[in-house]
């Protein structure tokens, strides 16, 4: 990292945490009396050069949140656009193997997205969807009614001028991935991302914030990939200036 860039990281996320001190007070005694559980929530994430770190949120979701998630994926929003985009081309080349030998259609019929298809190419589409790098979940059952708050200002994102502080992250940077979403990227094409500054808010945040549900993963890790290639200090100023006005779209990514 640029000793410029590390300098400016030491200075904004000090000066940052001590005047945003009473602020840090006041959100923490609203979770508090809200639901059970730690004022601040932590998981392993996955930053520069795939190292690991304790990544710092405010939280938003109730107690138990993560052992939830497994039974929530048939709502990830980066699942459902795969599992269809999956069931146009599996439908246009699948055909029953017992029904082709009787020539006969498919008897085993189920419903998916208002259409009759074959169980076989429900199955498919389900094993396919499931494979989706990302998870984004609209209206998540698991946030808490401050929780949608803080994450429609960004507020919960605050606790990560911790991990600026210690050197974990920069302000500026490619998002550091939960590591289901890490071990998913390791192909040469988009390992790049990886090589960059994992950040609090980056190229991808301001680019496509509150457009997440019409994003595919492609595009998002594209611009991963962009930052990486060109990152510097003053294209992070810049960076931020747009992060300000970009917090009040309606989306948070």
């Amino acid at each position: 990292m640029p000793i410029s860039k590390r300098l400016f990281d030491i200075l904004v996320s000090l000066s940052s945490l001590i005047l945003l001190s009473p602020l840090f007070l006041i959100v923490a005694i609203i979770i508090k009396l809200e639901s059970k559980g730690p004022v601040f929530y932590y998981s392993k994430r996955v930053g520069t050069g795939y190292q690991m770190f304790k990544f710092y949120k405010f939280r938003s979701m109730r107690e138990g949140a993560d052992a939830m998630l497994k039974d929530l994926q048939h709502l990830n929003q980066y699942s459902i656009k795969f599992s269809k985009e999956a069931n146009t081309e599996f439908m246009k080349s699948y055909k029953c193997e017992t029904c082709i030998a009787n020539n006969t259609e498919c008897q085993n019929l189920m419903y998916m997205d208002g259409d009759k298809v074959c169980e076989k190419i429900v199955a498919e589409t389900r094993k396919q969807a499931s494979r989706a790098t990302f998870t984004k979940i609209e209206n998540d059952p698991r946030i808490t009614k401050f929780g949608k708050i803080i994450r429609n200002t960004s507020i919960d994102e605050l606790p990560q001028l911790f991990n600026v502080l210690k050197g974990d992250m920069s302000i500026v940077g490619n998002r550091p991935l939960p590591l289901y979403e890490a071990e998913k990227i390791t192909t040469d094409q988009f390992a790049l991302r990886f090589a960059a500054p994992a950040g609090i808010t980056g190229l991808w945040q301001v680019t496509k914030r509150g457009k997440g549900g019409s994003m595919s993963e492609e595009e998002r890790m594209e611009l991963d990939n962009d930052y990486a290639k060109d990152y510097s200090f003053g294209r992070d100023i810049k960076l931020i200036l747009k992060t300000v006005p970009a917090l009040f779209q309606k989306e948070n990514v």
